[in-house]
């Protein structure tokens, strides 16, 4: 049993003059050892406890990606305090001040970008008594500081307490609150998952047992922070091995930053790095615009190269074999002059990426396999610290979200909790140290989702007879037919998407209904183009009634006759679609800010569409409300 502190000072003697942490404040990035973030980690600490930080006191964390996003959180848990993470995206007036009074957050530490929304709501919370600034003020309030002066403070603190620090830190044991860390309150209020030192530090050990990281390797932390994924996968199983965490060059706006990315990718040479669905898209969206900006020749060379390697590769764990040797020497060449030149815009040293968060289509799998960076899917919850399976090189099933972690149990269920055979379809149930105590303030989820030790994920799925697991979505999002039977939604909404240029955005509903509908935001610019090569614009109905034929033409590809057809059930396709004018974003609070739609708002959004798609009018994709939208594109 061991604590946060244990497995940091375990790795500090071991990796002492390793590098762990790559910040680029200006022009390069520069790194800290091991030994150097303990003694600032010490600093820190000791600075919060001259300020009275107890035992058990909530300390809220809100700021991009930086050393002293980890410095901050060690320095909590030397305290024996709890970090409750926050994210960048969540807004002041309901969102944060909503995680701020539940967790009864006494000081918050925060960067300057997100400085303003503090600044909001810091008047409407009772148990805040300190804020603290990571980036210099103009001025600054009496409950307000900066953290310079917090770590002259904890270096006249260790002078003078030295002893009081080494007692406190020696307090903390493995079953203390690390964390409270909230989901992204899809349907009602967040919750707040409880993590414990010892379910982090289990966690990293399962993490370990699923693939080696040498301890020269280097990641780049994409993923905001507060992302249970990027958490314990970026964070802490890379001080397990010594190896080192670099992150983005924080700009002056969301947009800013993000444009740091592709440079600071080159600049890093990460080895790994940790994915979600949305930037995989981005990636290989970018990736497709670079092989056209060079010409139809490029193109056409670029699709008959993956088309190969995708017949050579298959699921991964049966790529090639006798009948497809021929075809090794040919991608051999094709990896020389096309694909290697691909991978230089991710450093040229990245051997492939973790996929977590939601579903990984298994195309986009099947994408980055060929191009020599394969993404290995992975499955977990913040409930479970957050890893529960992954594929690995050395042992992988494209589509599949991988083999399970060690000392982790796991069953699928019916809907009466009865365990159920191999290969058989039902709630993935699971239980090990990873576990969560429950969640904050709140019995009543705790105990419907905590079942004597097990946890019940809220996730459909199944084993396959080799020891992988499918996970097919959501129960939440489950379609239901008027005869009862359930089906997932993702796998088709992902696979629309995945593979129309003119469909952005996809949502299906079948409430108990004869048949399903979907709520679908096309692609303006794709279909411009198109209406464009047929001499049309949306000004003219013709263009309205040509746009709309070719999204249904989408659609019927995977109905009888199509191209994809058979590839799903075809009374889970939608029988009515309604074209939308906006897309799902988090302005419009219809996307979460782990980039999932909140399908429950979306529904009450959209609710007199949804009741006309059930009408027969609506059967006719040029019906007069989708010509009414696509005539204002």
């Amino acid at each position: 049993m061991k604590t946060i502190i244990d497995l940091f000072e375990q790795n500090v003697e071991k990796y002492a003059n390793n590098p762990l942490l790559w910040e680029k404040e200006t022009e390069k990035y520069k790194s800290t050892s091991y030994q150097e973030t303990l003694k600032q980690v010490e600093i820190m600490a000791s600075g919060l406890l001259a300020l009275r930080v107890n035992q058990g006191d909530s300390i809220a964390l809100l700021s991009e990606g930086r050393n002293y996003w980890v410095i901050s959180e060690l320095a909590i848990l030397y305290t024996g305090a709890v970090n409750v993470p926050l994210s960048v995206k969540l807004d002041a007036a309901n969102e944060l001040k909503f995680r701020l009074k539940h967790s009864e957050t006494r000081i918050i530490i925060v960067s300057g970008n997100q400085a303003s929304k503090i600044k909001q709501i810091k008047n409407n919370l009772p148990d805040l008594e300190k804020i603290i600034y990571l980036d210099a003020q103009e001025e600054y309030d009496a409950n307000e500081i900066y953290i310079e002066d917090v770590l002259e403070l904890g270096e006249n603190f260790l002078k003078t307490n030295k002893d009081k620090f080494i007692e406190t830190k020696k307090s903390v044991q493995a079953n203390d609150l690390a964390n409270i860390s909230y989901t992204s309150g899809t349907t009602a209020d967040p919750k707040g998952i409880m993590l414990t030192h010892r379910n982090y530090t289990a966690n990293v050990e399962q993490a370990c047992s699923l693939m080696d990281i040498p301890e020269t390797y280097k990641t780049l932390l994409i993923l905001p922070l507060d992302h249970s994924f990027a958490h314990t996968a970026g964070i802490y199983s890379f001080i397990a091995n010594g190896a080192s965490i670099a992150f983005v060059q924080a700009g002056r706006s969301t947009i800013e930053t993000l444009k740091n990315i592709p440079v600071n990718i080159k600049e890093v040479k990460p080895n790994l790095l940790l994915s979600v669905p949305s930037l995989a898209k981005n990636f290989k969206k970018n990736i497709e615009k670079g092989i056209q900006d060079k010409g139809p020749k490029a193109e056409k060379l670029f699709n008959y190269a993956m088309k190969l390697a995708y017949s050579y590769n298959k699921e991964g764990y049966n790529k090639g074999g006798i009948l497809h040797a021929w075809k090794k020497p040919l991608l051999n060449l094709f990896d020389k002059i096309l694909f290697s030149k691909i991978r230089e815009n991710f450093g040229g040293e990245l051997d492939f990426f973790i996929g977590g968060g939601a579903l990984l289509d298994i195309e986009l799998q099947r994408f980055f396999y060929a191009i020599g960076i394969p993404m290995y899917q992975g499955y977990g919850l913040s409930e479970s610290a957050p890893i529960i399976s992954s594929n690995a090189p050395q042992n992988h099933k494209l589509g599949s979200s991988g083999f399970l972690v060690k000392n982790i149990g796991l069953k699928i269920c019916d809907d009466n909790g009865n365990e159920l055979p191999v290969g058989e379809k039902g709630e993935i149930v699971v239980r090990g140290e990873n576990i969560m105590i429950g969640y904050w303030k709140n019995e009543k989820a705790t105990n419907e989702t905590l079942k004597d030790g097990w946890l019940y994920t809220g996730d459909m799925g199944y084993m396959d007879k080799d020891g992988f697991l499918y996970v097919l979505g959501r129960f939440k999002s489950l379609l239901i037919a008027n005869d009862g039977e359930k089906y997932s939604p993702e796998s088709i909404e992902e696979t629309l998407i995945q593979h129309s240029k003119y469909i952005d955005q996809c949502m299906l509903y079948n409430d108990q209904s004869s048949y399903t509908v979907g709520l679908i935001m096309p692609n303006k610019e794709a279909l411009r183009r198109y209406l464009k090569d047929h001499n049309l614009t949306f000004d003219k109905k013709e263009g309205q009634k040509l746009a709309l034929q070719k999204i249904q033409e989408e659609i019927d590809a995977y109905k009888k006759g199509g191209n994809y057809e058979e590839m799903f059930p075809e009374r889970w396709l939608p029988t009515a679609v309604a074209v939308l004018g906006e897309p799902f974003s988090e302005e419009n609070k219809l996307i979460n800010s782990t980039l999932k739609m909140v399908r429950g708002k979306i529904v009450e959004y959209y609710k007199e569409r949804i009741n006309f798609l059930f009408t027969p009018e609506a059967k006719d994709i040029t019906n007069q409300q989708n010509m009414n939208i696509v005539s204002k594109y």
